[in-house]
């Protein structure tokens, strides 16, 4: 048996020690409001960065969410590699979400595409194409391909991308995070149909989106 365990992604370690080195050193020399003001900063940043582990489900035909968040959309889009129309699960992540993502299945990366972009809120459709964002191609162990895309939100322009193509990925390993409010889209192939609704509040790595039928 393991224990659980929630760790800190090592992207937030240098916001965390400047605003804990800060806050001492505005109450050392007494200037207790910038201190408070501080500290508050640190505990969110510990919120912020955090990164738990999460109960990975098995079973033949499963796919989980890349993102912790609330589902708010489920429609057919065109897919961003491939130009197909396929269903399309739109996850969003407020500033109080683990914003840590993770492998929707098994897979191998096949290609991966970066743009930059504007501050537009992560939930509305123009973010898809003016935010900033990472796509990624992601061959699944049955041959099929999956569609992920970062969108970074209104106040993110920062998305952190841990892998390149050729890299392997098992369901639910970490692939990267964006920082602060922001948005994943996943792009389920044919054969898969989403296993959440509209609303639903899900889990990087443990919540089932979507399954084989």
């Amino acid at each position: 048996m393991h224990p659980a365990r929630c760790g800190i992604t090592p992207e937030g370690w240098s916001c965390i020690v400047l605003t804990a080195l800060s806050a001492l050193v505005f109450a050392l020399l007494d200037w207790w409001l910038p201190a408070l003001l501080l500290l508050i900063l640190f505990w969110f940043s510990l919120h912020f960065f955090r990164d738990p582990e999460r109960v990975v489900p098995h079973g033949e035909g499963l796919a989980v969410s890349p993102a912790d968040g609330k589902i708010i959309r489920i429609e057919d889009r065109a897919d961003p590699f491939s130009g197909e129309n396929c269903c399309c699960v739109s996850i969003f992540m407020n500033i109080f979400s683990v914003h840590v993502n993770r492998a929707p299945v098994a897979c191998v990366v096949e290609d991966v595409r970066y743009w930059p972009g504007k501050f537009v809120n992560a939930t509305f459709d123009k973010a898809s194409t003016d935010n900033e964002r990472c796509a990624y191609r992601l061959r699944g162990a049955d041959g099929r391909n999956w569609s992920m895309i970062q969108i970074a939100g209104l106040a993110a322009r920062r998305i952190v991308c841990r892998v390149e193509p050729g890299d392997a990925l098992a369901r639910g390993q970490r692939y990267g995070m964006i920082r602060f409010g922001s948005r994943v889209d996943l792009y389920l192939p044919r054969g898969y149909v989403a296993a959440v609704r509209i609303g639903e509040q899900v889990f990087a790595g443990q919540s089932v989106i979507a399954r084989a039928h």
